[in-house]
């Protein structure tokens, strides 16, 4: 958890990207004109059709791409390029092979100089919140995809970043290891209470996960919609809740209309 002294809000004014398009050979403009403020430990789902921009701003905030204009901020300070304080999910495992499951999820704090045995507990500690303690001394290649991206998860949030960025971290595996991932996703987010940028195409996805959901259009925030869902989340209770398919229903006719 993060030590309570300040607020870690990430804030997104008036977010602009352009890029030269050398197919094109002109400009283009692939975020607008987006503002979007995430208070410490909320959940946001981002979602939209492709090329609306969701992960352009996923990138920026990550400090992969420099904006073209506005500024992106995080307990007011501005992003200058990637920081331990951001952590990223991609869609792709991204685990080290050569190096055992503990070893991966312990690397940020190695690299932090902390010492090889408290890594190894830190390791340990959110390895069991995804119930794969005992698969630490494994190698990536070991373990089935689902699993895989449990580490990737939890890799993430063991070097304890203020926001956690996930960029369609789902989307790779079968449907019923995917509603797991979901429910163990916010079972994580619950215990820990990182705030959580995730991006999906996948509309039940993003209403089951977030608090808020934002759909993205052509560069713009289309809609920031409140889920108001009670916790902990499990789809056997909400696949058929007309509140849950409200919800849904509303995304979805945003999303096609964008």
């Amino acid at each position: 958890m993060g030590s309570g002294y300040s607020m870690k809000n990430l804030t997104i004014q008036n977010v602009s990207k352009t890029y030269f398009d050398p197919y094109a050979g002109a400009n283009v403009t692939a975020v607008h004109d987006i503002s979007l403020k995430v208070n410490q430990g909320e959940f946001i789902s981002i979602v939209g059709p492709s090329g609306c921009g969701k992960t352009t701003l996923l990138n920026m905030v990550a400090g992969f791409l420099p904006i073209s204009g506005g500024s992106i901020t995080i307990d007011d300070k501005p992003i200058k390029g990637p920081g331990a304080d951001r952590g990223v999910v991609f869609q792709t495992f991204a685990l080290f092979p050569w190096k055992t499951v503990g070893e991966n999820v312990g690397f940020g704090p190695r690299m932090r100089g902390l010492p090889k045995k408290e890594c190894d507990q830190i390791a340990l500690e959110f390895l069991s919140l995804v119930g794969l303690e005992h698969v630490a001394q494994k190698y990536p290649n070991e373990l089935s995809g689902g699993m895989q991206q449990r580490v990737g998860v939890v890799r993430a949030l063991a070097n304890n970043p203020d926001v956690l960025l996930m960029d369609e971290p789902f989307a790779s595996v079968d449907a019923q290891t995917r509603m797991t991932l979901q429910e163990e996703l916010t079972k994580i987010w619950q215990a820990r209470r990182p705030t959580i940028l995730f991006i999906t195409h996948d509309v039940p996805e993003s209403v089951f996960l977030a608090d808020r959901v934002v759909v993205l259009s052509k560069g713009r925030v289309l809609e920031d919609m409140p889920i108001q869902l009670q916790r902990p989340r499990v789809w056997e209770h909400l696949i058929e809740d007309d509140t849950f398919k409200g919800f849904s229903s509303q995304v979805l006719s945003k999303v096609r209309s964008a």
